[in-house]
């Protein structure tokens, strides 16, 4: 009789295993296969790379935060010509602050002294263009392009924007970086909200300024947000295999965001020494910094980075300091050269793989189906 019992016990754990059930909210929801949403990376992130995602069964997502309403067009349509399957837009629905002329000039008179350090050419860009586009101006695009799915980060969508993407049929997905946010962003009626967690590489997606900056790792943010939230959430932030996913979907989430793990793929337009500076990196390489961009954003540390926090220099707010950065980072992208560019990553970006991203999707699927879920 025990005998019995052990093996039916022991069948009983086997079913649990292999009954890995990926359709959930958000499969449904977006009309995909898997529950793992490749992150806009706005520089990195290409059109073939949203494609090989969303063409693997998951779901890829085209970074426009910032740009002009044309090109914003003309990515979505070569998104288009590479998959018939869903993908999102990304926005940035930052705040535009007005520019102090005083903290400019010190700024632009510094970058051009360290850009001579590192033998690379700087040309200060036209004061008038530092502020660089508003999300707003993307709208209509969006809705005459029948985007399926928008998410944005940095802030707020307006009441007429989510009016307007709602009637366009958008689904929307704003991002959270504390329960209070995420509470927020419920209450404007978001479909998703991505919970952020202090791990994530690149920007942080924070917007309410009455609080101190969030830096709250994923496993204690993301179950404190399921406890408060009722609206599907992803999770992000040094995700990178299948024992992450399956943690995220026990503390809370109905799927995953993934962005530095795709860094280094064959479709991503990272320079190769940004791709070898992730793959040499330990998780001890990363770090919280306002030098690039004037946003919190989190990189492997390098010269750069250290410079401007050494400076003693005021540094101007986003989208200011991003602008003011932009003619030297490119520079030194031309150049290969990683000390002079931004490397976002997070905690885990030395798990990033040099494969197609279709194949780092599959490998992600095959790792969470192969991770023993706990005994019922």
């Amino acid at each position: 009789m025990l005998k019995k019992l052990v093996l039916i016990a022991d069948l009983r754990f086997f079913c649990v295993v292999a009954a890995m059930q990926w359709t959930n909210q958000i499969t449904r929801l977006y009309g995909i296969a898997y529950p793992i949403i490749q992150a806009p990376m706005l520089g990195v992130t290409t059109p073939t790379m949203v494609a090989g995602v969303s063409n693997a069964g998951g779901l890829g997502s085209l970074p426009v935060g910032g740009l002009s309403a044309e090109l914003t067009q003309t990515l979505i349509r070569q998104t288009k010509a590479l998959t018939n399957l869903p993908f999102a837009v990304n926005l940035f629905t930052h705040a535009i602050p007005e520019p102090e002329p005083s903290q400019i000039e010190a700024m632009q008179a510094y970058l051009s002294r360290l850009a001579q350090r590192h033998a690379l050419p700087y040309d200060s860009p036209d004061f008038s263009k530092l502020k660089g586009h508003s999300y707003t101006e993307q709208l209509d695009v969006l809705v005459q392009e029948k985007t399926p799915i928008v998410s944005f980060t940095f802030g707020r969508l307006n009441l007429e924007a989510i009016r307007l993407l709602k009637d366009g049929g958008c689904l929307l997905n704003g991002t959270a970086t504390s329960v209070a946010e995420a509470q927020v962003l419920a209450e404007d009626g978001m479909d998703v909200i991505t919970v952020q967690g202090i791990e994530a590489g690149g920007h942080r997606g924070t917007f309410l300024t009455e609080e101190p900056l969030p830096q709250v790792g994923l496993m204690a943010l993301l179950p404190q947000v399921a406890e408060r939230v009722s609206v599907p959430l992803l999770a992000a932030g040094g995700i990178y295999n299948g024992r992450g996913i399956r943690a995220a979907f026990t503390l809370g989430a109905s799927g995953v965001q993934i962005g530095t793990a795709f860094i280094a793929s064959a479709e991503s337009a990272a320079i190769p020494a940004y791709k070898e500076k992730l793959l040499d990196s330990s998780e001890t390489d990363t770090a919280l910094t306002r030098s690039f961009s004037g946003r919190w954003a989190r990189g492997i540390r390098n010269a750069f980075l250290q410079e401007v926090e050494q400076s003693g220099l005021v540094i101007p707010a986003y989208p200011i300091q991003n602008s003011l950065t932009t003619p030297l980072r490119k520079a030194a992208q031309q150049q290969n050269n990683a000390a002079c560019t931004t490397l976002w990553a997070g905690q885990a970006a030395s798990k990033a793989e040099t494969k197609p991203a279709a194949d780092i999707v599959k490998r992600l699927v095959a790792e969470t189906e192969a991770v023993p879920a706990l005994p019922l």
